[in-house]
């Protein structure tokens, strides 16, 4: 698939793919925990400080020139969604990490999206990359 999508509507997909993903970490690690303990664990993962404190470590360290391109691309897209409770800066970054996630998983690179987010979870648990 070689098509290039509008970069709004890959942060929307990549935003339900990384949150899936989170959720499933979390039941992993804590599986006898409640729902409401769980979403307040995933907060830290899918928030907008969280996810742009992740990729811009990424970008510097790990990420292919491509999906750099790709986050700073749907970073300076012009939207009209405003961030809620969340700086505009982190929110266009956060926006940029899931487009790249929504990207990754629109073209079946599933094992990329992956190592990806395995990075940023390490990054936001204050983790060595």
């Amino acid at each position: 698939m070689n098509k290039e999508y509008n970069t709004t509507v890959l942060a929307y997909l990549g935003d339900a793919v990384y949150e899936l993903y989170i959720r499933k970490m979390l039941i992993l690690r804590e599986a006898n925990v409640g729902a409401d303990s769980l979403h307040r664990k995933a907060t830290r993962y899918v928030s907008a400080s969280g996810q742009s404190e992740s990729v811009k470590k990424l970008m510097k360290e790990f990420l292919k020139e491509d999906e750099v391109k790709l986050v700073k691309r749907a970073r300076n897209h012009k939207t009209s969604s405003h961030p809620r409770g969340a700086d505009p800066v982190e929110y266009k970054l956060a926006t940029g990490f899931e487009a790249l996630i929504g990207d990754l998983y629109i073209r079946d690179e599933i094992e990329r999206l992956i190592e990806i987010v395995d990075m940023a979870v390490k990054i936001i648990d204050g983790e060595e990359i």
